[in-house]
């Protein structure tokens, strides 16, 4: 587990759901977040209301970091390979019916979209699957050093644990209030502010947005509409959705649940009636509006007026209806009614004045004869606008797990200094897994046991093998030693893998001598190696030869036999 905190795939988080919270404390620790507080794109920011904060944190997010699922990034596995690693753990069946990388493409939606295609998984075979790693902080700051990248990048589960952290550092908002959740294709966080807020990836989703119809909307409902939540991780621990045991406090996961059912619940009004239509264009050819043109009705297509709302700021479903409609070119009304089309109109005003309840069985029958006409399937019609307004989440079910303590809490407050959240963490280590697998996560060799990031660099790293595969050994050594000497981590004692020097061209003495290490002993099966590591050097003793390198990471004095 400690291994898996330091290389964090997908995987690995999913078959130990404590690496979820352990990402996002050493995020939490990292000093590159707690700099974002003297950003003049925070000035003020105290003054502000909490969800003023976050709006904020949001677009200084947007501005500095891309979504990123380039697949090649980390490297190649396989399923044999993987499943050898976790078999202890979880069966099979279980792996495969839960992970998208061992064979899981979710209910029909999945299905429908071609699933392997959408994630580029077609490039690879069955047995071959590439690694989804994430990214700390630092590793994600670091894209900026990659070809095609003008600035930082991370994979949805990266942006999460991202998001957590400045949430609490940057926006203020307690530790308790923030839910990280993920599904075996997406990892996004709950925030407990007002009615609530969903991150997803780079952007913020509230209730009003959740059911506004936009393309944006529908990107972000895609995981909780189509997907069973795996794992919900909290600072009081976590439940999982194949493990039969859970930390997270129940009094908190039983809030939690109520508040994200009442988030995916939105009573239906006129207004999320037109919402619904804007977000499933395939029936808006059913539907048209009327309009007053010098005293007389005139009709157009729905899917006119909805193609009118691209650059401009009126919209179809409120105030600005009228605003919007003038807008239309004349030639594209008709005198008469259109046949076979719903009138939209007619529609809204039996909504608001019926406040139809789509609870009620009897409000859900009078609500379809609404819908009939020669165009539209009325029963498919109302199932599709009862799933728009109601999604019961397939959450971790509580009565079938039995709640075990994590351990003593964790007890981060917002008044806490960068110093005090580690010194807090540091005094936990002994009792409380997560605050001792963040240290792992944090890559601090400095208060971490070697064997583990070891262990990680020399299993878990096949990029920079294979693209050294062409070189002499003589040329990797060139190529190692002419990269810039800094490390994507700034602090003493902290350290890159193998894969990221590579990937990023740099790094500090130790990082090259262990990628040397890394990409010589994959060559030579059995081959011995060690490193002397010294504090401001580190030396690769093998085949007969040392080579040294300069460190300023001030590391003690050790010797790694891999």
């Amino acid at each position: 587990m400690r291994s898996a905190a330091v290389t964090l795939s997908d995987m690995e988080i999913f078959v130990f759901p404590e690496l979820m919270m352990a990402l996002l404390l050493a995020n939490l620790m990292s000093p590159r977040l707690w700099k974002w507080r003297e950003d003049p794109w925070f000035n003020g920011l105290a003054k502000m209301k909490p969800y003023r904060r976050i709006t904020r944190l949001k677009q200084y997010i947007m501005d500095h970091y891309a979504f990123n699922l380039d697949l090649d990034t980390w490297g190649l596995t396989t399923q044999e390979r993987e499943m050898a690693r976790f078999r202890p753990f979880l069966d099979e069946t279980t792996l495969r019916q839960s992970n998208a990388l061992f064979g899981y493409e979710g209910d029909k939606y999945y299905f429908a979209i071609d699933i392997r295609t959408h994630f580029g998984l077609h490039k690879y075979n069955s047995e071959t699957i590439p690694y989804w790693k994430t990214e700390t902080v630092e590793a994600m700051d670091a894209f900026r050093y990659k070809e095609g990248y003008a600035a930082g990048a991370g994979e949805c589960v990266s942006l999460a644990a991202l998001y957590a952290a400045a949430l609490f550092v940057v926006a203020g908002i307690p530790l308790k209030d923030i839910y990280l959740m993920a599904t075996p294709l997406h990892s996004q966080n709950y925030v407990d502010l007002d009615d609530g807020i969903l991150t997803n990836n780079r952007r913020l989703v509230t209730k009003k947005m959740w059911c506004n119809g936009t393309a944006l909307s529908a990107q972000a409902r895609r995981a909780l509409e189509n997907e069973q939540v795996t794992v919900v991780a909290h600072e009081t621990g976590w439940i999982h959705t194949v493990y039969p045991g859970a930390t997270i406090s129940p009094e908190v996961y039983q809030r939690f649940t109520g508040k994200l059912k009442a988030f995916l619940d939105t009573p239906l009004t006129d207004e999320v009636m037109g919402n619904f239509l804007r977000h499933k264009r395939d029936i808006q050819k059913c539907f048209q509006l009327r309009h007053a043109i010098r005293g007389m009705n005139h009709f157009v297509p729905l899917e006119v007026a909805f193609q009118y709302e691209e650059g401009g700021s009126s919209l179809v479903t409120d105030t600005t209806r009228a605003a919007l409609l003038a807008e239309i070119d004349m030639d594209q009304f008709v005198p008469e009614p259109l046949p076979g089309r719903i009138m939209l109109d007619d529609l809204e005003d039996f909504v608001r004045r019926e406040k139809p309840n789509l609870n009620s069985a009897e409000d859900i029958a009078r609500l379809k004869t609404q819908f009939a006409c020669s165009c539209l399937n009325a029963e498919w019609a109302m199932e599709s606008l009862i799933r728009f307004c109601h999604i019961e989440p397939r959450l971790p079910v509580a009565a079938e797990r039995t709640f075990i303590p994590a351990g003593e809490p964790l007890a981060i407050t917002r008044d806490m200094t960068r110093e005090a959240v580690i010194a807090r963490l540091e005094s936990l280590r002994a009792t409380l897994p997560v605050a001792d697998l963040a240290f792992y996560a944090y890559r601090d060799l400095s208060r971490t046991e070697p064997a583990p990031f070891l262990k990680a660099a020399l299993e878990r790293n096949p990029v920079s093998v294979a693209g050294a595969k062409l070189m002499t050994d003589d040329e990797v050594e060139a190529v190692i030693a002419a990269m810039p000497g800094d490390s994507i981590y700034d602090e003493p004692g902290r350290l890159a893998q193998p894969d990221e020097v590579w990937n990023y061209g740099r790094g500090d003495g130790v990082e090259k001598a262990l990628l040397l290490a890394t990409v010589l002993k994959a060559r030579s099966a059995g081959a011995t190696a060690r490193i002397d590591v010294a504090p401001d050097k580190a030396a690769l003793v093998m085949n007969d030869r040392r080579i040294e390198f300069v460190s300023t990471k001030g590391l003690r004095e050790q010797a790694w036999e891999i």
